[in-house]
């Protein structure tokens, strides 16, 4: 179960990390420059949801990501 657990914060993370990514490449760069910065986060975000067998399990996805949030807002 531990490793189950680990996986899907794994997961968490890697989407997190591009979320992060993705509103600094779209921010400050054209958007081809931007498809070439968040290709490794999108290519990592997809391995880490599959190791954790939650690819395509969107609203999973959203409330780790709501409740990461929330973590930061809390312990800032």
């Amino acid at each position: 179960m531990n490793a189950t657990r680990n996986a899907e914060i794994a997961a968490a993370q890697a989407c997190h990390r591009l979320l992060h990514t993705a509103r600094a490449a779209l921010t400050s760069c054209e958007p081809a420059t931007a498809a070439s910065l968040l290709a490794v986060p999108i290519a990592e975000a997809d391995e880490a949801l599959s190791r954790a067998g939650l690819a395509g399990n969107e609203a999973w996805l959203l409330e780790r990501l709501y409740d990461m949030g929330t973590e930061t807002r809390v312990h800032t």
